[in-house]
């Protein structure tokens, strides 16, 4: 029997050689972990694998095919300062277990890894074989790194960052974690089996399904006479489509990216065509085959007669699509592509992939470009918040965003003069339509100065003063656009370039810019922290000072130059600071934020930061950085297609997340609109405004028509009067939201909640997308299809829900086909709630949350704490704030309000408190005009009222 080597992690150990007992694993031990040497037959497998306890449910893996550990400080991970934690190694034959008070981390002989909890149930396990493939990039040696991991059949994984294809469950999907305008990557993600995995890997990484997209040969063609071996592609005349200039066989239609745009007809002009693909296709595989739609303009495809995809995208900024057809082997499906290209470059590709095998439903994988060894944290919870919180132990606490964050962001592209910014804040004041801030969108410089960070004076002749009207008349905070861009020659890129901190690829290239006759520019090094600190140096002396809030970081992947194919991408910022772009590219973002939060907060400690960024990296949240989901466009489908964006992207560990209310880029329908169109936009904003009131941040955008609700419909519309109603209702509802604000720094909540989070138990909300719950209470159900009045919702099963609106009580457990009126969204509340309203305010720092509103949503017991701080200072971090914990009884109907925890610099000490119950026998309508409520005061000191009505 084989002698049992038990090691605690309180000892530290002086010796680094290995340790052998008779026929056990080589391994070497250290305060945190140990480092395992492996047996290796190939070049492309780990020598050494390492395991480091961070916390008893938080295990660091490492493994490298090299002699040792890569030193490399991880970006995204924070320095870990916790208290030793208790664990223990054995040896069990040729394996080793590794224990912590919640985990066993079993290790094999060969290096591959299992997580079981403490009494031995599977949570997650490796499947033999990770892979380290030796590569170069601009003379730097790497790994292309493979490591599948075993997924059972009923798992559901969330998170990875803000995608557009509709998904938020991902398993058996395939996903490319890279940046770019509207798809952010994040590699973290979280499991229905209650754990997470944060990928420690900055590169270009395919993550589960991992096979690529095939090119449509692979599939056997007809062309629309019967010929074998292509599709008939017809190019038309957009305005006399019977008028054929060329028609041609393709096999393959892949024009992604612009190098592909010499691949079209020579001659044809696309944007006054109509391009046509027609034949059919036949598979060698039966199953769900699943195709990949990538468009700009307008196109729609049919397969077997069905019509799968009608979508649009501008010209300039393509989407993509997905969808799923059963196949059967051999058999022919008719296939129809119609486009109308909406620009001279324009973007068309389709293509698809064969069904998974039973074995590839099993697993998932992470697929990395380039790193100098594997590297991932497991992170284990008895629920999603429990993950999500650990991710934030690795990479940082959710900073507080200032109060007036939480409030209305107004914004268009673009306020060209200072007047009409001024003129905007006044015309929302005059109206009593509640504004916190205003947005200053690009190109406020003069047209040749982009990077100078300076305003054209004669547009802007006194940028201080204008800030000065917005703070001290229209109580308004003002967020400004600055992008990592710097046009060569201006005075800032001279002094950029001169210490080299510039990427000169594109400068090299003399590829010009969109803006005028077009203009030489290129990004900074946002990897150099001298590039860092002289980039805030520039907002800080042109902006800053002048009085600035807020800083959008616009193009932030980055996209020195769009509609690259992936290569160009790296080349165009090679080499960065620290080492290849290949290896490097996906923190941009990261390094960018981290270099203004830093700057701002050294300025000044006191005043909060708040960033918007267009993308994002795993950590960001530390840095007072919300992402918005980039240039979409203003189309039905897209705004559906925000739920599940916003929800994927709040599971994936960060809480700040807003969208373009509206959509971004808008069809040319809408610009000059007859009366039915015209309507439609109306309605669509409606409905998207509406959905926007109830994420994180509250943020209208776009592109013309301007997005003003004064703008979009005159007063007396029901458009103007919905969005009215729900910008006063969000700004009641800040004492919910800001609490929800506190609860994201101190007890790492998250905001925007898929069901999974709160009905894990509950099977049926494992693939929901077009819901979420907004807070502990709040079940959102945002209208997507033009003409809605009703829409079909699924109220979790656990408790029962009210409908806010009327207080009428549903039973959970069942799908409704709820109210849903032009002007309203529907909402339903918790069984089980309390829900605290402030008075209508016009602003959030207006007065303070007095008196607030207490509905409470009885037939079970609830609870919430009211948080309050200072709102715009970083006091919060030193204890300055309250808590004021409110707890209802169902048992004997009664509503405590506890004493009063913290204090803050100008806390409220006396309140009044109005309550309002509901419950199945008494429903009650949102109202708060009502009086006959109990109305409290309160001092400080806990109360009991009870609640007889």
């Amino acid at each position: 029997m084989l002698k049992r080597v038990l090691v605690s992690a309180c000892v530290v150990f002086s010796a680094v050689v290995f340790t052998r007992a008779v026929a056990q694993p080589l391994y070497k031990k250290s305060a945190d972990g140990i480092a395992v040497s492996l047996p290796v037959k190939l070049s492309s497998e780990a020598r050494l694998l390492r395991v480091q306890v961070v916390s008893d449910k938080i295990i660091h893996i490492t493994a490298t095919p090299e002699a040792d550990f890569s030193p490399a400080k991880s970006l995204m991970v924070v320095e870990q300062n916790h208290k030793p934690v208790s664990w223990s190694v054995v040896a069990e034959g040729d394996d080793l277990l590794l224990s912590t008070a919640a985990l066993r981390v079993h290790i094999s002989k060969q290096g591959t890894l299992s997580f079981t909890d403490k009494a031995g149930k599977s949570i997650l396990s490796e499947q033999p074989g990770r892979a380290f493939i030796p590569i170069s990039n601009n003379g730097e040696n790497s790994y292309h790194i493979i490591q599948n991991f075993n997924s059972p059949a009923n798992e559901a994984i969330y998170g990875l960052g803000q995608h557009q294809n509709g998904i938020v469950n991902f398993k058996n999907q395939h996903l490319d974690l890279f940046q770019n305008n509207t798809e952010v990557a994040v590699p973290f993600l979280v499991s229905s089996q209650n754990y997470g995995i944060l990928w420690d890997n900055y590169s270009l990484t395919k993550f589960g399904d991992t096979r690529d997209y095939q090119p449509l040969s692979g599939l056997k063609l007809f062309a629309a006479d019967g010929s074998e071996g292509w599709l008939t592609a017809t190019y038309a005349a957009k305005a006399d489509p019977a008028r054929i200039c060329i028609e041609r066989p393709e096999s393959d239609i892949d024009y992604s990216y612009l190098d592909a745009m010499k691949n079209f007809p020579q001659g044809y002009k696309l944007i006054d065509g109509k391009v046509t693909y027609a034949g059919a296709v036949a598979s060698a595989y039966t199953g769900s085959h699943q195709f990949w739609l990538k468009y700009a303009g307008y196109v729609k495809v049919w397969i077997d007669g069905k019509l799968l995809a009608d979508r649009w995208r501008q010209g300039w900024n393509p989407g993509t699509a997905l969808f799923d057809v059963d196949m059967i082997k051999d058999k022919k499906y008719a296939v129809k592509i119609e486009w109308l290209p909406d620009a001279d470059e324009s973007f068309l590709a389709f293509k698809w992939k064969s069904p998974l095998s039973d074995d590839q439903k099993k697993k998932f994988t992470f697929d990395s470009e380039s790193g100098s060894q594997l590297d991932y944290y497991f992170v284990y919870g008895s629920n999603a918040d429990e993950v999500i919180s650990g991710y934030r132990t690795l990479t940082g606490k959710a900073v507080m965003m200032p109060q007036w964050a939480m409030g209305l962001w107004q914004s268009r592209e673009r306020y060209k003069t200072q007047d009409e910014i001024l003129n905007t804040v006044k015309e929302f004041r005059d109206r009593k339509i509640p504004l916190d801030n205003i947005v200053e969108d690009w190109s406020y410089w003069k047209e040749n100065q982009w990077g100078s960070q300076e305003f054209d004076e004669t547009r802007f002749p006194d940028p201080e003063g204008m800030i000065n009207t917005l703070h001290k008349q229209y109580h308004t905070h003002i967020m400004i656009s600055v992008w990592a861009k710097f046009y060569e020659g201006i005075d800032t890129y001279n002094y950029f370039d001169k210490n080299g901190w510039l990427y000169k690829r594109n400068i090299a290239n003399r590829q010009r810019d969109w803006i005028g006759k077009g203009y030489f520019s290129t990004f900074y090094d946002a990897y150099n922290p001298k590039a860092r600190e002289a980039f805030w140096g520039l907002m800080n002396k042109h902006l800053y000072t002048k009085g600035i809030d807020a800083w959008w970081m616009d193009a932030s992947e980055p996209d020195i130059t769009s509609n690259l194919n992936i290569q160009a991408r790296k080349d165009f910022m090679n080499p960065t600071y620290i080492g290849s772009s290949t290896q490097y590219f996906n923190a941009f973002p990261l390094q960018n934020a981290k270099g203004i939060y830093e700057g701002q907060r050294g300025t000044n400690p006191n005043d909060r930061v708040f960033l918007l960024t267009r993308s994002a990296y795993a950590g960001l949240q530390r840095y007072a950085a919300a992402t918005w989901s980039g240039d979409i466009a203003a189309r039905w489908d897209d705004l559906k297609n925000q739920i599940p964006a916003g929800i994927g992207f709040a599971l994936s560990g960060i809480p700040y997340w807003t969208m373009d209310i509206g959509g971004f880029a808008v069809e040319h329908r809408y610009e000059k609109p007859n009366p039915q169109d015209l309507e439609e936009w109306r309605e669509q904003m409606a409905r998207w405004f509406q959905f926007g009131s109830f994420v994180p941040l509250f943020r209208v955008h776009g592109q013309f028509p301007y997005r003003e609700m004064y703008n979009v419909a005159p007063e007396n519309h029901p458009s103007y009067q919905s969005m009215l109603y729900y910008d006063k209702l969000r700004y009641r509802l800040m004492p919910y939201i800001y609490s929800l604000a506190g609860m994201a720094y101190h007890q790492d909540y998250t905001l925007m909640r898929g069901l999974i989070m709160d009905y894990s138990r509950d099977e049926k909300v494992k693939n929901i997308s077009d819901e979420y719950l907004f807070g502990p209470s709040l079940l959102i159900n945002p209208v997507y299809e033009h003409g809605a009045k009703t829409r079909s919702v699924y109220l979790p099963q656990g408790n029962g829900w009210y409908d806010l609106y009327t207080g009428k009580y549903f039973t959970g457990g069942q799908t409704i086909t709820a109210d849903a009126p032009y002007e309203r969204l529907p909402v339903f509340v918790k069984e089980g709630a309390i829900i605290p309203f402030g008075p209508e305010i016009q602003y959030t720092g207006e007065k303070p949350a007095d008196p607030i509103t207490l509905f409470v949503y009885a037939g079970k017991d609830a609870a919430f704490t009211l948080y309050e701080d200072e709102g715009i200072n970083y006091n919060y971090e030193k204890g300055a704030f309250s808590q004021i914990a409110i707890a209802y009884s169902e048992a004997d109907k009664s509503l405590t309000i506890n004493t009063r925890e913290g204090s803050f610099a100008g806390m409220l000490t006396s309140r009044k408190f109005k309550i309002v119950k509901i419950d199945n026998a008494k429903p009650a309508a949102l109202n708060f005009e009502l009086n006959n409520y109990p109305d409290v005061s309160y001092e400080g000191k806990r109360i009991t009222i009870k609640l007889n009505q």
